[in-house]
């Protein structure tokens, strides 16, 4: 990846983090907890959710992490089903995010291709949106994996009210095991997750209906 793509990639990068994590913190609150918004996290501003190492992971290695939205059990009301519910609350905003984005790369799509000289400006945009789009829909299928300690695991979890003790056991061995894939299909021919073919189909159904 050169210098040009990295800046591409940033403010989606900054924008699907940013959004996903909100949107925890906004579930919650709205389902009676107010730890996230006593911790500050009811907000846009990406300072309060961008963890910089993970941030900068992302960038190098296709894998990285913003700051967890913290939740209080005891403030619902339902506990297993709620704790679904936040969850799902991040996944599901990159992907609304995403086809929003791809939707405004569709329509900038005439000019950008029939234009011979459509400008610097107009033709950065296009990519860092498309980029965007291509980031929020990474975002919602890599959350959605029921791997700890991404948002599919704690979907999982709920639907299958495991014990405490079996919950935590398969914890301890989700972050290894996590890391063990990204290095594999980063440094080997092996593919065990095809997020970026997935990524791919999303892009060109949404760009062809």
């Amino acid at each position: 990846m050169n210098f040009q793509e990295t800046l591409y990639l940033l403010p989606g990068i900054l924008l699907g983090l940013t959004v996903h994590e909100f949107c925890h913190a906004f579930c919650a609150f709205k389902l009676g907890d107010s730890t996230a918004r006593d911790q500050g996290r009811l907000t846009l501003n990406p300072l309060k959710h961008i963890d910089i190492v993970g941030f900068i992971f992302i960038i190098i290695a296709g894998f990285g992490w913003a700051k967890p939205v913290q939740f209080d059990p005891r403030q619902l009301k339902n506990y297993r089903r709620d704790k679904a519910l936040i969850a799902a609350a991040g996944p599901l905003s990159n992907l609304a995010l995403g086809i929003i984005l791809i939707f405004i790369v569709r329509m900038m799509m005439p000019r950008f291709l029939e234009e011979e000289n459509i400008g610097v400006f107009t033709e950065s945009l296009f990519h860092v949106i498309f980029y965007a789009a291509s980031i929020n829909f990474g975002l919602f299928i890599f959350n959605l994996l029921p791997i700890p300690p991404l948002d599919g695991s704690h979907i999982v979890f709920s639907g299958l009210n495991l014990n405490p003790e079996t919950e935590e056991r398969i914890r301890r061995i989700g972050m290894p095991l996590l890391i063990l894939i990204i290095i594999v299909q980063n440094y080997t021919n092996i593919t065990i997750i095809p997020i970026g073919r997935m990524i791919s189909a999303i892009v060109k159904f949404f760009l062809s209906v």
